[in-house]
């Protein structure tokens, strides 16, 4: 990063972001790319650049985009979130709920003008949908006249644990975000990729919700290293994630959800709160998100190896235990 080539990326082109954002649209199948300081921001320019005030944008009910982004759809685009509630037994929404869930035509309803779609699955546990599945959304959506955005921040996860290229992952979104902050390390960045018109409009919009970036080289720069260096290691945060699931599975009676990649979701006992686990494992070093009240998140990394996150699991088996004893 501090021997990074730079240059103004707001008045003239950055040299380094350049190689960023035209590597990362090869890799995705994409014409262009746009290098964006968060993910939250270039999701949200990703609807903002398909919709129009007043329509509405299909998507999973346990989406980030509705969850955790501060209604910025609804704040920023003018657009309603219409939530796809997953079939009978399925973490996630397939194609047949959103052909379900689009409306018929009528002039008392807000015409959909978006499909979203979240790969890996952040609220269900980091789960992968598949390539077909995908394929089938797109093929709902094209037959709709919707385009589709695809909230791929951990997209990276499920290349590496399908062995599915992510130009094929590519083909089944018009717009597509990738983060640079989650599991490949980078201190910041997220990027946009799609046609050549849509990420010239992205531009614009970046521009206006202040996202242009001036030497960004710098953090172009940690992008580029982390594509070279910890992409194909992710499958180690999907084995470690595999081995924490299983040192705290049946704690106490707690549930684990089966991780696809590196999240890991252990639904707690009766009487046992996610902030009490939180609190009782951070004062052991162990650091945990509370998801909802009988819930909590873990999360593998490069910064943890594999004994290290076998002891974390050890730890918050007992930390559960311990309190239901309580």
């Amino acid at each position: 990063m501090a021997e990074a080539e730079v240059g103004d990326d707001v008045l003239d082109g950055d040299p380094t972001v350049g190689r960023l954002e035209s590597r990362v649209a090869a890799m995705l199948g994409k014409e262009r790319a746009l290098f964006f300081p968060s993910g939250t921001m270039a999701n949200q320019t990703g609807i903002w650049v398909h919709t129009s005030p007043g329509t509405e944008v299909l998507l999973d009910a346990n989406a980030h985009i509705i969850n955790w982004e501060m209604a910025g759809a609804a704040a920023l685009s003018g657009v309603q979130v219409r939530p796809i509630t997953p079939g009978e037994g399925r973490l996630v929404c397939s194609a047949a709920d959103l052909e379900r869930s689009l409306r018929p035509a009528s002039i008392h309803a807000p015409v959909a003008s978006l499909v979203c779609v979240e790969n890996t699955h952040n609220g269900a546990g980091g789960a992968v949908t598949s390539l077909d599945e995908l394929r089938a959304f797109r093929a709902v959506a094209v037959a709709n006249a919707l385009p589709v955005h695809m909230d791929g921040a951990r997209l990276w996860n499920a290349s590496v644990a399908t062995g599915t290229p992510l130009a094929d992952f590519g083909g089944c979104a018009d717009t597509v975000m990738l983060s640079f902050s989650k599991g490949l390390g980078c201190p910041v960045g997220a990027i946009l990729v799609g046609d050549e018109s849509a990420i010239r409009r992205a531009h614009m919009i970046r521009k206006r919700l202040g996202g242009g970036m001036r030497q960004s080289g710098i953090l172009a720069a940690a992008a580029l290293h982390a594509l070279d260096a910890h992409l194909a290691r992710l499958a180690d945060d999907h084995a470690n994630a595999r081995a924490f699931a299983e040192e705290v599975q049946g704690a106490g009676g707690a549930r684990v959800v089966t991780p696809d990649t590196n999240i890991v979701m252990v639904d707690l006992p009766g009487g046992v709160t996610s902030s009490a686990v939180v609190g009782a494992a951070r004062e052991q070093g162990v650091l945990l998100s509370p998801w909802h009240v009988s819930r909590v998140r873990a999360v593998t990394h490069l910064d943890v190896e594999g004994d290290a996150v076998r002891a974390a699991g050890r730890l918050v088996r007992s930390v559960i235990e311990r309190l239901l004893a309580a």
